[in-house]
């Protein structure tokens, strides 16, 4: 978000619209403002949006196109950030309006101050980090992580953010399934093998279920001079369920060199000044205090969830719909998702 180029278009975006609202419902800002699409984002559209004194604040809206109303709900989104950033000392940027009008732009979107600092994308993003920062940035990641999961989730009113807290895994087997459905453009019988493998064999939760942020990784967050994540992004898969279900999914975004079915091809732990996955489980084990017991399972359903993902994005872009995997090539984004889903495969037959 903070230092990503930008595509230099605003679809899904009213100009004139924004000139009228922006100044009316955000303290300081002053018309005209330029708004730039930022190229490396999830699936709701992320914007920079810089007014005329040259203040920068972000804009994120759902998908022109192609809305799954669940995945890409921005006033949840809003309740979240806004909750965090008045009760806790978790680091968010500082949220500062939401519109529910779909008369502004077409559709609810969030505002939200824009935060300087570095995101690593790709071992490059790295370059020049000492030894201390990259020993700040692995336990700074970590530790937010456990600290959001540690949330009093009651205490900063986001008791009522899923309908129930326990089953958290089953929630997702049926959610993400469920999604695929409502997009599915062919048929990938080993999507629906690994869901009836994973939802016979779902293990017990690690313990209390807390907050989880659904896609916690250094792509997700800003990082300060230091190293240290000074903010977590893109809110919008966040939930209640079991916090080291949603840790699994942040170590399959751990690449170590060598890995089969790396999530990124060119993660930003690839960088041999990180260390490796094993290390970060040891810390979030410390940090957390959770029994880790299910992890191996947790990441073969993190392989599955992720080839529905990727799935997801295939049916959105044969349909001309924005953001996805990375890739501009359909094939491309289908040979991904078969390799996730086949690569679940291997990780269970390993637990069985």
């Amino acid at each position: 978000m903070s230092d990503a180029p930008g595509s230099g278009t605003d679809p899904g975006l009213d100009r004139a619209a924004l000139d009228e609202w922006l100044p009316a419902h955000v303290a300081g800002l002053q018309p005209p403002f330029r708004a730039t699409l930022v190229a490396a984002g999830g699936s709701n559209l992320t914007y920079r949006v810089d007014d005329a004194a040259g203040h920068a604040v972000v804009l994120r809206r759902p998908p022109v196109t192609a809305v799954l109303a669940t995945a890409h709900d921005m006033g949840r989104e809003w309740r979240i950030l806004d909750a965090l950033h008045r009760h806790t000392g978790l680091p968010v940027p500082t949220p500062r309006a939401y519109c529910g009008d779909l008369g502004v732009i077409g559709a609810p979107f969030t505002v939200m101050d824009f935060v300087e600092g570095r995101i690593l994308r790709t071992p490059a993003d790295s370059a020049g980090f000492t030894a201390a920062e990259y020993a700040t940035a692995t336990d700074s990641l970590v530790a937010v992580q456990a600290a959001l999961h540690a949330v009093d989730v009651d205490a900063v009113g986001l008791g009522g953010l899923a309908r129930t807290r326990t089953d958290y895994v089953a929630r997702q087997l049926h959610r993400w399934m469920a999604q695929l459905e409502q997009s599915r453009t062919r048929d990938l019988p080993v999507v629906d093998e690994v869901h009836a493998t994973l939802a016979a064999s779902i293990p017990p939760e690690s313990g209390p279920p807390g907050l989880v942020h659904g896609d916690h990784r250094f792509d997700n967050c800003v990082l300060g001079p230091d190293g240290a994540v000074v903010a977590v992004l893109d809110w919008e898969l966040a939930t209640l369920g079991d916090p080291v279900a949603d840790f699994a999914w942040s170590c399959c975004y751990w690449t170590d060199p060598g890995d089969p079915a790396p999530f990124l091809d060119a993660a930003p732990t690839l960088d041999p000044g990180f260390p490796d996955r094993a290390t970060t489980v040891e810390r979030y084990a410390r940090a957390s205090g959770r029994d880790l017991a299910a992890l191996p399972w947790l990441e073969a359903f993190s392989y599955w969830k992720m080839g529905c993902l990727v799935e997801g994005v295939y049916a959105r872009r044969l349909r001309g719909a924005a953001g996805g995997a990375g890739v501009a090539d359909p094939g491309a984004i289908a040979e991904r998702a078969e390799r996730f889903l086949h690569h679940a495969v291997v990780l269970l037959s390993r637990i069985a």
